[in-house]
């Protein structure tokens, strides 16, 4: 987020259970009601229609639970964020708890901007609705490495076009949920991203010979989003955190 003035503030937060399936306009809308519950001293955009000056980083897929979901929001006054978490967990809905809150420095680059990558957890099935064995996907996921090009089809604005998903695809492994097998992916967000749907289609040519086994999203958990500046990779509550040792030291 950015400003001139006023107490930035980074916040995050999970989504599991049936708030999955509401949409990412109803998450603001939750976030708003909570704010103005808490009596939070928002700071306003100018104009006709002034609305509180709350940005959002990557958006989530409905049906898709995650642990790790962000919003920036800018307060005109400085409020206590170790106890903000939990003050609006309370007013927000069942599964969206806020898990923590910073203070940020001004004029912090836009989340949308900063996130270079993002980790998914996703449980497969086949075209037959069962799960997919791990063997399976562990040779879908060496071929999808191994290869050089990703092609998956895209719609774009009515039109139909080709794109390569290789340079988006940092890794794949194959991990466990209890006894079942899932994949956990790390894909990069910049030039250009993939979502999880995409990434399954481009996978599923790696199996059975192939002909694919129709591999399809079960469950997908979004674990994390990272900030990379410098060489260094940062979970973006740590990424622009406001440091009052700096400022003492400054004045």
């Amino acid at each position: 987020m950015r400003g001139d003035s006023g107490f930035p503030v980074r916040i995050r937060f999970s989504k599991r259970g049936k708030v999955r399936f509401i949409s990412h306009r109803d998450v603001a809308r939750a976030f708003e009601r909570a704010f103005r519950i808490e009596q939070l001293p928002l700071a306003f955009t100018e104009g006709f229609s002034p609305r509180p000056k709350v940005s959002f980083g990557l958006a989530l897929s409905v049906g898709h639970e995650s642990e790790a979901e962000y919003l920036d929001v800018e307060l005109t006054e400085p409020v206590d964020t170790d106890a903000l978490p939990a003050r609006l967990t309370r007013v927000l809905p069942e599964g969206m708890p806020a898990t923590g809150a910073v203070r940020l420095i001004e004029r912090a680059p836009a989340l949308q901007e900063s996130i270079t990558e993002v980790q998914y957890r996703v449980a497969t099935i086949d075209g037959h609705g069962r799960p997919v064995p791990e063997a399976v996907l562990g040779a879908a996921a060496s071929g999808a490495l191994a290869s050089e090009e990703l092609a998956v089809t895209r719609i774009r604005k009515g039109k139909e076009s080709v794109d390569d998903l290789r340079p988006a695809l940092r890794s794949i492994e194959v991990g466990h949920d209890g006894d079942a097998p899932v994949l956990d992916l790390t894909l990069s967000t910049q030039p250009r991203g993939a979502r999880p749907r995409e990434v399954l289609d481009a996978l599923d040519r790696f199996t059975a010979a192939g002909g694919g086994v129709g591999l399809t999203e079960h469950r997908v958990l979004r674990t994390s989003q990272w900030i990379e500046r410098g060489g260094a990779r940062l979970e973006p509550l740590a990424a622009d955190a406001f440091a009052p040792a700096l400022e003492a030291s400054a004045s």
